[in-house]
């Protein structure tokens, strides 16, 4: 019987999609006999090197950046979503309805928000979607963090900050289940596009490919949680699949832009 912790914790929210989360991963567990191990801490980080990681799904950005080589991956999922589909998503930059510059360089000089620095739908694809129009390598007049693209989009919401990118995963989840927290907002343009968030082990490449297939099979068996988080499938990934995220890097630093 295997063992290990198992979360799935990069869409937590609205609640609709983190019951149907927990309702698959669930599911996954027992056709793999396996027993999870709980986890109390905090820092996903912690979670994504610990030796008894059974299964979590991390960022595409930091995967290329800080756990290269030291996590093995289980696949991504493909989802039945505006902007995402065949394994790959994007980020949305949005604006306020009322808005009214509709080009990014029109809206050059105004203020950003970004939910974490390692973040590749908040971060690294905002950062490679401005670069063409930055000066002197800055393109915001400031930059706060946010901490989550929920925030972000309160901010953008309340006036607080005028152009966000926030993953159109999260935003579509929100749009169909909690929709409040996305009205009075529009889509400016879409960034180039990403592989999915991947799933990922602490395992062997066996083990790895047997808790795809129980994804996938408990996909089958729940489909009232596969409804309710749009995903049709786990396709295989590779590191490869993901070398893309450290092109748009290189691009934006090339234009001499190395924060948003």
């Amino acid at each position: 019987m295997p063992r290990g912790h198992a979360e799935l914790l990069m869409y937590p929210a609205p609640e609709p999609v983190r019951q149907a989360s927990e309702q698959w991963l669930t599911r996954t567990l027992a056709l793999l006999d396996a027993e999870r191990l709980p986890w109390a801490g905090s820092d996903v980080h912690a979670l994504f090197r610990t030796p008894e990681l059974l299964l979590t799904q991390t960022c595409g950005y930091p995967l290329m950046t800080q756990l290269r080589g030291q996590v093995r991956l289980v696949g991504r999922p493909d989802f039945d979503l505006p902007h995402s589909h065949n394994g790959e998503h994007c980020s949305l930059l949005l604006v306020r309805e009322d808005e009214t510059r509709n080009s990014l360089p029109a809206l050059r000089g105004c203020r950003g928000a970004a939910n974490s620095l390692d973040s590749n739908t908040g971060m690294n694809l905002l950062r490679h979607a401005l670069a063409p129009w930055q000066q002197d390598g800055r393109y915001f007049s400031s930059l706060e963090l946010s901490g989550s693209h929920r925030q972000s989009l309160a901010w953008l919401r309340e006036g607080r900050v005028d152009l966000i990118a926030v993953d159109c995963v999260t935003f579509a989840y929100l749009a169909l289940y909690a929709a409040e927290e996305v009205t009075g907002l529009r889509l400016l343009q879409t960034s180039a596009p990403s592989p999915t968030l991947p799933y990922i082990t602490a395992a062997d490449e066996q083990q790895a490919q047997r808790i795809r297939a129980a994804l996938n099979q408990a996909l089958l068996d729940e489909p009232e949680a596969a409804q309710v988080l749009r995903i049709r499938q786990v396709l295989p990934a590779s590191e490869a699949d993901y070398q893309v995220l450290l092109t748009y890097e290189r691009h934006a630093a090339e234009l001499g832009v190395y924060a948003p």
